[in-house]
């Protein structure tokens, strides 16, 4: 009876306690805080039908979706999302349609949809096992599936797939030596005949193509393929004049068509190629009935796209445009067409070098979808500048105060200015009414103008292909974009990074954003500054580096411009800073070093001695374990935004138990085989400054997917338990005790004691995708961890959850802390899901950044869609609600200032009248 007593305890205390962190979105709010864009990602294949019933652009992406879009909009009509690699790298989608080259004898299109061998369409995805399946193009439903596990697993990865006369091909090849091909029929999966074995010992890796059923490789000066349908093939070899340098490219559409560079090539005669023609992107289409090739060409920003009869290569007029072609869409490839008439003339796809699409008709772009948003690596919330009038009384509460020379003179000078400022300010009122006043800004003129709140700001996001975006956090607008065609990410998978070097605070200057990454060509560091209100660049925008980047950080803010100097470290340990004239900041900089696959951390002092830079490498930790077997799979230092408002934590006792705030920690997650447990997840906290190790703890058989979030004094890690098969949560806390040894400055090299640790696990009932830690402008507002799951959604999980200190039983001491008693599962409610019915799909990141509202913090969730909203963990305490009744409580202001004159005239009358008597 006690133990159920004590249940029943436990479960209302939760109960209660719970009921005080729901945050739940009325019906009316929705759409009205955030928003959502959806993304296909990067155009594969493309097929364009105008003329059926329901006119649609059906698409494969390199994202592993297959979509339909509207030809007229681009909007999406329906999409699937497929299996992530390797299980869904899509292979290969068939339209099962009657397409341009049908009546050919060499055709590879599908048959027409009322055949026996007929399909609305068909794709091929992975490989070991290969999955096909049938799809209804009307729904986007799945009609029909098959999958194959091929016998040589080994080489599956590089096999390919192509369709003839109701026949699906399987081709693997065995580089330098044979290929080996099987047909199946495609919507059944039974084969037809043995596995044929061609000898081909000159294929090789990245230098072959497959164009129709010809299976083609470059070796040297020459092409030679074969006819991979042939009951016996024949060599067909051909001689190029010159060695190219560039790769070998299927034109689409034409059996044994190839393209190098810009020249059109066939590897056999009875193939006729236009060869007078130069293009990066060639198609194959129809137009009025006559086989036409396509091609799209930039020239001098002006986009040509030109079409030529594929029998006598003549030119078609009809077809002929040209466009204004900005320069942030980059290389176009033509991706499908399609001719209705001449008066609604031709439609091209082109897909773009930055991941985008694009729809071109009669010489306009009809529509664009930014695709690059698909993979977004890195994003910053930037506060957006002042109005005019606001800037000048900022300028002016600044102050010149260089050539005052007492308090008398800095309040005439204030005073004076303040007049003058006030009477410019009239004038201009006043020649704005009459209509004589200065035109806005272009900045004024889009809105971007910085409210009162701080909660309107300009979002910069960085994309995986090197685009930049400057969008509107509150409508979703895109104000500039711009691209960056030599940009990667750094080896390793390390995105490119993000810097902002000066906000829009220090008016009247103006903000100031890098983009670090590494060039394709020559592997060596880039820097682009550029303005991120209007996009334009800054600062001599474009710098290439002659060394690459091994580590970066930012260094304090200057006092001359306001801007913070970029520290770089190149791979021979040498540090370079920019602008240069901020080099002295860089004296007495601790850099690290993190090696992934060695998992080697190094440290680095920095010194400016007779105007030099010097790195000194000051210690190392080997956390690669005695076989080197231990590899690095997390590092996550703190956020430099953040603000610790609470030193201490106070206790049931009204003691205070001061918390371990270590400026400088790192936590480091290894993991490794262990023979006995199978897999070993190490996690050390390291201080990267004196490169001692403060904590560590080792979970055994747990492994990736791990996500860490690092904040104030506290760690939560997500990872994946073997043994019993579900995903946990581990937090962390580190306190120093009941003294503080140091409450002024944090020093490193003469750190307080090991903290106490106190730390617990977590069961989580979902697959944890990432998290993230709510971060605010002064650290006041409780601390809530952004979970995104495997399905789509962002829960809110209140710290108090997370807490090592909930204690096992409902003591007296664990009720006065305010601590929940402990329970091993934590609980998903939907009133905590910040985005609703909003899923989005893959979800890789999330992003947290504070506004002016100490309540408020924005986020943006990215993946394969894009979510932007806001959230409020300790509610919107410093803001009225929208309900609020000005009406009621303006009566009663003026109510109560009423009664209170009235009542000081009856009292004043009262006290006379007592004096008299």
């Amino acid at each position: 009876m006690i133990s159920r007593v004590n249940i029943f305890t436990v479960v209302i205390v939760l109960s209660l306690t719970l009921l005080n962190y729901t945050n739940a979105l009325y019906e009316d709010q929705i759409k009205k805080f955030d928003w959502k864009v959806q993304n296909i990602g990067a155009i594969r294949q493309g097929q364009l039908e105008l003329n059926s019933i329901s006119p649609r652009l059906l698409v494969s992406t390199y994202e592993n979706v297959v979509a339909a879009l509207e030809p007229q909009t681009g909007n999406i009509l329906w999409r699937q999302v497929l299996e992530n690699p390797p299980r869904g790298s899509l292979k290969l989608m068939q339209v099962g349609i009657a397409s341009v080259n049908i009546n050919e004898a060499d055709s590879t299109a599908a048959a027409s949809t009322n055949s026996k061998h007929g399909f609305d369409m068909l794709t091929v995805q992975g490989h070991a096992p290969a999955l096909i399946r049938g799809w209804n193009v009307a729904s986007g439903n799945l009609d029909w599936e098959w999958s194959l596990m091929p016998h040589q697993t080994d080489h599956a990865e590089s096999s390919i797939w192509f369709y003839k006369n109701g026949l699906l091909y399987h081709v693997i090849p065995f580089w330098h030596s044979h290929i080996e091909v099987t047909p199946y029929f495609a919507t059944t999966g039974r084969p037809t005949e043995t596995t044929g074995k061609i000898t081909a010992g000159w294929i090789s890796a990245g230098n072959c193509a497959l164009s129709g059923v010809y299976y083609t490789c470059l070796d040297g000066n020459q092409l030679i393929g074969f006819d991979l349908t042939a009951n016996q093939p024949q060599i067909l070899r051909k001689v190029l004049p010159d060695t190219p340098r560039d790769k070998l490219r299927a034109v689409e559409g034409i059996s044994g068509a190839y393209a190098i560079g810009k020249k059109l090539i066939s590897i056999h005669e009875d193939t006729v190629v236009c060869n007078n023609y130069e293009s990066n992107s060639f198609l194959l289409g129809k137009f009025h009935k006559r086989r036409v090739l396509a091609q799209a060409e930039v020239v001098n920003n002006v986009l040509q796209i030109r079409g030529h009869y594929l029998d006598s290569c003549e030119a078609v007029p009809e077809m002929a445009i040209n466009m204004d072609y900005p320069d942030y869409y980059g290389t176009p490839e033509l991706k499908t067409f399609a001719c209705v008439s001449q008066s609604k003339g031709c439609w091209y796809i082109l897909g773009t070098d930055d991941e985008s699409i694009l729809a071109v008709n009669k010489g306009k772009l009809r529509w664009e979808r930014q695709e690059s948003l698909a993979n977004i690596v890195a994003s910053e919330f930037i506060d957006l500048p002042l109005a005019d009038a606001e800037g000048t009384l900022e300028n002016e509460m600044k102050g010149n105060t260089e050539d005052a020379t007492g308090i008398e003179s800095d309040i005439a000078s204030a005073f004076l200015r303040r007049v003058s400022t006030q009477a410019i300010q009239i004038k201009s009122l006043f020649l704005h009414v009459i209509g004589l006043g200065q035109p806005p800004t272009d900045t004024q003129k889009a809105g971007l103008v910085r409210d009162s709140f701080g909660l309107h700001k300009m979002l910069v996001v960085l994309t995986r292909s090197g685009k930049v975006f400057g969008i509107d956090n509150i409508s979703g607008k895109h104000h500039w974009q711009l691209y960056l065609p030599e940009a990667q990410n750094f080896v390793n998978h390390e995105p490119m990074r993000l810097m902002v070097q000066r906000t829009s605070k220090h008016f009247p200057l103006q903000p100031l954003c890098t983009v670090v990454a590494k060039e394709k060509l020559t592997g060596n560091g880039i820097l682009f500054r550029f303005n991120p209100i209007n996009g334009r660049p800054a600062e001599g925008g474009l710098l290439k580096l002659n060394y690459k980047i091994k580590q970066l950080t930012l260094l304090a803010e200057s006092e001359k411009d306001s801007i913070k100097g970029l520290l770089l470290l190149d791979a021979q340990n040498n540090v370079a800073v920019y602008p240069q004239y901020v080099q002295e900041m860089a004296h007495g900089m601790y850099l690290f070093t993190a090696d992934k696959s060695s998992a080697i951390l190094e440290g680095f002092f920095v010194q400016y001695v007779d105007g030099v830079l010097n790195c000194l490498p000051i210690w190392n930790v080997r956390l690669g374990g005695h076989n080197g077997d231990h590899q690095l799979v997390a590092v996550a230092a703190k956020n430099p935004l953040e603000h610790v408002h609470s030193q201490g934590r106070v206790l049931g006792d009204r003691s205070v138990l001061y918390k371990y705030l270590n400026p400088n920690l790192v936590a480091v997650i290894t993991q490794a085989n262990d023979p006995i447990h199978k897999y070993l997840l190490n996690v050390y906290l390291v201080d990267v400054v004196s490169g001692l190790i403060v904590f560590s703890m080792t979970h055994r058989r747990a492994r990736v997917p791990v996500h860490i979030v690092h904040s104030e004094n506290w760690l939560a890690l997500s990872y994946y338990n073997d043994k019993v098969r579900r995903t946990e949560i581990t937090t962390v806390e580190l306190y120093e005790g009941k003294t503080q040894a140091n409450s002024t400055v944090w020093s490193s090299l003469n750190a307080p004691p090991m903290p106490m640790v106190e730390r617990q696990a977590y069961i989580i009932p979902t697959m944890v995708e990432t998290m993230r830690e709510t971060i605010t402008e002064r650290g006041i507002t409780n601390k809530h961890v952004l979970i995104g799951t495997a399905s789509g959604a962002i829960i809110e999980m209140p710290w108090a959850l997370l807490d090592p200190r909930r204690p096992i039983s409902s003591n007296t001491q664990g009720r006065e802390e305010g601590a929940i008693p402990y329970i091993p599962e934590l609980p998903l409610p939907t009133e905590n899901i910040i985005n609703y019915n909003q899923t989005i799909v893959r979800l890789s990141n999330i992003f947290t950044a504070p506004s002016g509202l100490e309540s408020t913090c924005l986020v943006l969730a990215t993946g394969l869609d894009m979510f932007v909203t806001r959230v409020a963990p300790s509610k919107t305490f410093d803001l009225l609600k929208e309900d609020f009744d000005y009406i009621l409580i303006a009566v009663v202001l003026l109510a109560l200032t009423s009664g209170s004159l009235v009542v000081k005239h009856l009292a004043s009358r009262k006290l006379l009248k007592q004096a008299w008597k």
